[in-house]
């Protein structure tokens, strides 16, 4: 192909190329950040599997032929077989986690490791309080600004996708949608509260579905131990009264142990 250079030595061909390699290069970096935020959100949804040690041991045994999953002791058996992600030692069914950053996902660990581990750069322990919030003002329009098609979610900043990011359950798992800032923003001149949210560790979670309205600050497996009951409990379409029961049981453990905000 023959070149028409202009006076000063560029060639038109080859601004031609400088430009399809920048658009290349911008399109990479698009595919990059959109593949570290889908494996924030695809590591932490593992945690949104109900009873996930049960499951796994029991499974386990029906492999080796160690676990009759008909006896009494089956459930015991299998909460005990859950051990920690880091030191593999075994681990009570009420245990500690830890956020890994690096892997973006939730870890089940043991004391231990839970002291030793979570000052590393890569983990972080899930938040520790949860606060009750019987005041937050949330407008129907804010609500709305959202586009978030049910009543339930939790919100948390996400440090990998530099944003707020909203997840909603379904029957499939957790839903995730990015918040305009605008719309977070208005969220957070209505309540100051939630500018101390902390990024990754903890999430609001919203409950519109009940009368009055439901708001608690809770730590990150908290928010994901809501998306894996309501998947556990869901039956056709709309999920169903085991659902509904669900979702009211869980919300009354929170308060119980929730401070006022």
């Amino acid at each position: 192909m023959s070149e028409r250079r202009l006076d000063y030595g560029d060639s038109v061909p080859d601004r031609k190329v400088s430009r399809e390699r920048s658009a290349r290069r911008q399109a990479l970096s698009d595919v990059v950040a959109a593949k570290q935020r889908a494996q924030l959100v695809n590591g932490l949804r593992v945690f949104a599997q109900p009873n996930r040690g049960v499951g796994r041991a029991v499974s386990a045994g029906r492999d080796l032929g160690e676990v009759d999953v008909n006896t009494a002791d089956a459930s015991s058996a299998a909460v005990i077989e859950e051990r920690c992600e880091l030191c593999k030692t075994t681990i009570p069914e009420d245990h500690r986690h830890v956020l890994n950053l690096l892997a973006r996902r939730i870890e089940c660990v043991c004391e231990s490791c839970w002291a030793l581990r979570s000052g590393d750069a890569d983990h972080r322990p899930v938040g520790g309080r949860t606060l009750w919030l019987a005041d937050l003002d949330v407008p129907d329009e804010v609500w709305a600004s959202f586009q978030i098609p049910i009543g339930l979610a939790f919100f948390m900043e996400s440090s990998v996708a530099g944003c707020v990011v909203a997840l909603y359950p379904s029957p499939g798992g957790a839903t995730e949608s990015e918040l305009h800032f605008s719309s977070w923003s208005r969220m957070l001149e209505l309540n100051p509260l939630l500018v101390e949210l902390e990024p990754d560790i903890e999430g609001l979670i919203v409950n519109r579905l009940s009368d009055p309205a439901c708001y608690a600050i809770a730590p990150i497996d908290r928010c994901y131990e809501l998306t894996g009951t309501i998947k556990a409990n869901w039956e056709g379409l709309s999920g169903g009264p085991k659902v509904r029961e669900a979702v009211s049981r869980f919300f009354a453990e929170l308060q119980s142990r929730a401070l006022p905000a």
